[in-house]
């Protein structure tokens, strides 16, 4: 089998590779990607590969196949070959890795229509061929199912190439912690953490099944190779956990450590907590660059519960420091060029002495306030001349309890005043009756109904920040409008929406989401065509200011902060009562991400952390601290 092309050479920002690298240290290799799309086309051309070779022999090409998020991209690639490149699937054999039971195939839930929507339907692979664990069996048919599925995969001669996702508890396929290395095919009961973190896709953990129909760990240690691929920062422990500690039933995902042909297929975000990347200087020599000094340094303060400038000799000698005071020290000069660049990230005027114009891009109708509402706020009370451009409606966030209550506010208003008609009557019938229903997606009227609750409130909390409602700016993109958690890829058309309303404001700065960790997508969709959008506008001389501010999952590291923006008491209590206007969200938002935390409670919480690193290193003390950095090229 073909591996990634790698190199073993440590370099200072592991982004900065075109292709996978091997990273030292893991009992798992672990092969980093500067983004998602190369992880993907890496993956697709080992794929096509097989496929190709075995074409050549005379013989079929069986593909065990994933579903989710992760695995999208190279679906997308496998298809592209085959409609630009004429990649023939006719002999292949695909196995997938599992469904939910119970579950009807033509469910906007099934894996069978996921399958058919992403990848079957656009490709050749014969019906017959095509195998996916049935989720409409009766519990006493189940059994026998199992046991025949593992015998179509040992008739087909065995899967050759097995792709994986990696859930949060480590699992692969619904191989729940606690699978033994030797299970096969079977029906499996869901962990709490695997169907809360499904939950978004079914409008609520409630409605997520209990269990569902997987191959077991042992169907996929007999795959001749194994990839695992994973993305974003929310994967990043238990990708550190599976490659790095010992073999555990608690984790199943380490059992690949002793498979003789399996890899892991990551991003940048996704490999962050391994070793090699986190702290490199751990396991092997690296090329000593400002930001990995400065990185180090802080790792190092924290390490060891020192302000930087009390950092000592010993304390780099004793922490795998030493190569970095050979080459850069010595340590006197080490400590004050890092503290120094740390204190010349603290901005208290974010856009300058001078009035501009500023832009603030929110995806979501909340996001603007949430990540850096402080900052907005602050740019408001300066006198900048803030516009906030809301990129989607946010309208499937919407509890169906809340817009039926507005719905009846409505109705209650029109027979006060005696406003009733024939076809608001009508209206209100057809609103009642869809939101009683509980089907796939939501109807276009319910749609708009919960986007007018969201655009309301989202005017409410800008004037609240203090930025006039006239300068609050519905994109409604294109690619969001599907009505359910999938979207549809960007397009021309987002790109132009954003392009155009930059060229009509020209503003100085412009601040956008630039979250790897977006567990629905919507943030890295949002900023690439923004990017996209940048590119367009500056080939016509338009180039503003574009800085990144992190979602509601995560904050920027200490070492990763460019501008680092200051909030007062005073400041922080007004960004929570902006954030308190958007009511549909407040107590619990229907999809509250991997924290359950209230959004108002996470945003406090997180600039006075970042206040608080930076106060321990040394720096001044703030009540709170709102994090961002400089786009430079891609996410």
């Amino acid at each position: 089998m073909s591996t990634p092309t790698a190199t073993t050479s440590q370099s200072a920002d592991p982004t900065d590779e075109t292709t996978g690298r091997l990273l030292p240290g893991t009992a798992l290799p672990c092969f980093l990607f500067r983004n998602a799309s190369l992880l993907a086309s890496n993956v697709a051309n080992e794929v096509a590969e097989l496929i190709r070779r075995r074409q050549a022999e005379g013989r079929q090409a069986v593909l065990g196949l994933p579903t989710g998020s992760t695995p999208i991209g190279v679906y997308r690639e496998l298809i592209r070959m085959h409609q630009d490149e004429g990649l023939d699937f006719s002999n292949v054999v695909t196995f997938n890795l599992d469904e939910y039971w119970p579950m009807q195939p033509d469910s906007v839930h099934s894996y069978h229509r996921w399958m058919r929507e992403n990848f079957f339907d656009h490709v050749n692979v014969p019906e017959e061929n095509i195998h996916i664990p049935d989720g409409t069996l009766s519990r006493g048919n189940v059994e026998r199912f199992c046991a025949d599925y593992e015998k179509a995969i040992a008739a087909a001669g065995g899967i050759d190439i097995q792709m994986l996702g990696i859930g949060r508890t480590g699992h692969i396929g619904f191989n729940e912690p606690g699978s033994a290395r030797s299970t096969r095919t079977r029906l499996v009961n869901l962990d709490p953490v695997t169907r809360r973190d499904a939950a978004s896709g079914f409008g609520g953990e409630e409605n997520v099944p209990l269990r569902a129909v997987t191959m077991g760990v042992g169907t996929i240690m007999d795959a001749r190779r194994v990839i695992i691929m994973a993305l974003g920062e929310h994967k990043a422990p238990i990708i550190r956990r599976s490659a790095e500690e010992e073999e555990t039933a608690e984790i199943p995902a380490s059992f690949l450590q002793s498979h003789s042909n399996a890899a892991m297929m990551l991003d940048a975000a996704a490999a962050a907590e391994l070793t090699a990347v986190n702290t490199p200087w751990e396991v092997d020599c690296v090329d000593w660059t400002a930001q990995l000094e400065r990185r180090a340094v802080i790792w190092l303060a924290e390490e060891v519960s020192k302000p930087i400038l009390k950092l000592e000799t010993r304390d780099f000698m004793e922490h795998h420091l030493t190569d970095l005071v050979h080459e850069s020290g010595p340590v006197e000069i080490i400590r004050q060029r890092v503290f120094d660049s740390l204190m010349d990230t603290i901005c208290a005027r974010p856009a300058g002495t001078e009035p501009q114009s500023v832009i603030v891009f929110s995806p979501h109708p909340d996001d603007d306030v949430i990540s850096m509402g402080g900052t907005l706020i602050t740019l408001a009370q300066q006198g900048h001349d803030v516009h906030i451009a809301y990129m989607t409606s946010g309208n499937i966030a919407v509890f169906d309890h809340d817009a039926l209550r507005h719905v009846e506010y409505v109705s209650e208003y029109l027979k006060m005043f005696d406003l009733q008609s024939p076809a608001s009557s009508e209206m209100e019938t057809r609103l009642r009756e869809a939101l009683a229903r509980r089907g796939d997606s939501n109807s276009p009227e319910v749609l708009q109904v919960k986007g007018l609750i969201r655009k309301t409130e989202a005017v409410c909390a800008a004037e609240t920040a203090g930025v006039k409602a006239d300068h609050c700016h519905f994109l409604d993109m294109p690619f969001y409008q599907t009505g359910q958690v999938k979207k549809k890829p960007i397009g021309e058309e987002d790109v132009t929406i954003v392009a155009d309303l930059i060229r009509r404001l020209t503003p100085g700065q412009i601040y956008l989401a630039g979250d790897l960790s977006d567990p629905h997508g919507t943030h890295r969709m949002c900023a690439e065509a923004i990017i996209a959008a940048l590119e367009q506008i500056g080939q016509e001389g338009l180039h503003p200011e574009a800085w990144l501010y992190r979602g509601a999952w995560q904050e920027y590291e200490p070492h990763e902060i460019d501008r680092a923006v200051p909030l007062s008491p005073e400041v922080m209590l007004k960004k929570k009562l902006a954030i308190f206007k958007h009511e549909s969200q407040k107590d619990a938002a229907l999809f509250p991400g991997h924290d359950e935390r209230e959004f108002w409670v996470r945003a406090e919480a997180r600039t006075k952390q970042t206040a608080r690193r930076y106060n321990e290193l040394g720096l001044p003390e703030y009540f709170g601290v709102e994090a961002f950095r400089r786009l430079s090229g891609e996410l």
